[in-house]
């Protein structure tokens, strides 16, 4: 099935609902619905002045607390609203051309997931036993519980039984119902620890019906273009250039970006990965970043590369956030927003227009979605690399040193942005300099 040709023009702006709209920490059984997903509509002209194309969600489905351990996948979370709510918003991001992408949470549920709650009430004989991988102990007693898979140590999310037929039929009618409900896509949460035959199945079916929606997998290490081949997937997250950029902005090695970027150009030959500096689930960049002369550096990394970029929310206002292993680690990430735009704090708004001028940039360059990295200059604090080949060939220059630096720019005809004084321009002796912890992208 090929990829959807739309995703080739998308830029997508990352939000967290539970946490943007100031959602209670956890859900309570009967919670009549708080219509807290419209607090988003006065942020969807804010993401297409940006200069996104999509609006990708974090889970929006009804869970016990942080959305991650999903109680009913066919209900809009109680702390967020409910179906209406949700295809007001839909209906709002049509309006404005912008595609929505959901995040699904198929490799486990939690532990209040009523199929879950019959098994510890009922034991083995519950109708859906089989949808658990379980382990019971011998001369049980009514009320005991038992062992059960659950997510990297997370007793809390019950990891689903992937080789029962019917998870299989059930995922699929999840995905199936969200997009007829107007969806355009889902990232799959912990597609990694999902085996990839229980994907292929899955997306087999969703794609006969759905065939222009777009699949991503959060996919943190390992094979990811065998992943990709063997799953059906569209994309999976890049990791290994999100942890480059920042690793090899900290410690003046861009040698490390540069085989990061060598890597990708092999994805790239597979398939376009989903590229990002920030997620829910990391440090945000500008406090991940030890100099934050580095941000724009990061920031031109992401929009000339291949691939299709994510921006998650608040980054682009240089919001800083620092994730910590415990529990509510997440919080300083994943925080809530204030009822508009408008009530932005000023500071932010120098980084917004570099996103701004970037995703133009990318705008008028579309071929950089597939583009290559060729290495053209490379040393511990400087590199220039070119993106893409032919007609729309860019450039782009970094500088991570404290001071000046003279740098090759073959062919570069002029500036398009950042800061940098070109020499000779258009010729094969063409050199620019740059300033201190400068950076800047040229046409070719």
């Amino acid at each position: 099935m090929p990829v959807p040709a739309w995703i080739e023009h998308a830029v997508w702006w990352q939000v967290f609902p539970l946490g943007f709209v100031g959602a209670e920490p956890e859900g309570r059984p009967g919670l009549a619905p708080v219509h807290r997903l419209g607090q988003l509509h006065p942020w969807l002209d804010y993401a297409v002045e940006l200069g996104a194309s999509g609006l990708a969600l974090g889970p929006v489905c009804s869970a016990s607390t942080h959305g991650y351990d999903t109680v009913d996948h066919f209900r809009i979370d109680p702390r967020l609203g409910d179906e209406a709510d949700f295809d007001a918003l839909i209906a709002a991001a049509r309006a404005r051309g912008l595609r929505v992408l959901l995040d699904g949470v198929f490799n486990h549920v939690g532990r209040d997931f009523p199929a879950f709650a019959r098994v510890l009430h009922e034991g083995p004989q519950a109708p859906k036993a089989s949808w658990f991988k379980l382990s019971w102990p011998r001369g049980r007693t009514p009320g005991t519980e038992p062992d059960y898979h659950c997510f990297e140590g997370h007793r809390q999310l019950v990891t689903l039984n992937h080789d029962e037929p019917q998870v299989a039929d059930y995922v699929a009618r999840v995905m199936e119902h969200w997009l007829e409900r107007g969806a355009d896509g889902w990232r799959l949460d912990a597609a990694y620890a999902v085996p990839r035959r229980f994907w292929a199945e899955v997306l087999g079916r969703v794609r006969a019906a759905h065939p222009d929606a777009y699949v991503v997998g959060e996919v943190i290490h390992g094979d990811y273009a065998g992943i990709v081949a063997e799953t059906g997937m569209d994309a999976v997250t890049q990791y290994e250039l999100w942890k480059a950029v920042w690793s090899a902005l900290n410690d003046r090695n861009l040698h490390e970006l540069a085989h990061a970027l060598e890597r990708h150009n092999g994805f790239l030959d597979a398939f376009v990965p989903l590229t990002f500096v920030g997620n829910h689930d990391v440090t945000r960049i500008a406090s991940q970043l030890k100099d934050e002369r580095h941000l724009p550096h990061a920031l031109a990394v992401l929009f000339t590369c291949g691939g299709t970029p994510s921006i998650y929310a608040g980054d682009e206002q240089a919001f800083r956030g620092v994730k910590e292993h415990r529990a509510g680690g997440d919080d300083a990430i994943r925080p809530a927003f204030p009822a508009s735009p408008v009530d932005l704090a000023p500071e932010g708004r120098p980084v917004f227009r570099l996103h701004q001028a970037l995703i133009g940039l990318r705008r008028r360059h579309p071929r950089l979605h597939r583009a290559r990295a060729k290495k053209i200059h490379l040393a511990n604090e400087q590199a220039v690399f070119g993106f893409g080949t032919g007609e729309g060939r860019l450039l782009l220059a970094l500088n991570l040193a404290d001071s000046a630096a003279d740098l090759p720019a073959p062919d570069a005809r002029a500036v398009e942005a950042g800061e940098a004084e070109l020499r000779a321009g258009g010729s094969a002796a063409a050199r620019l300099t740059l300033p201190a912890h400068g950076w800047a992208i040229l046409s070719v």
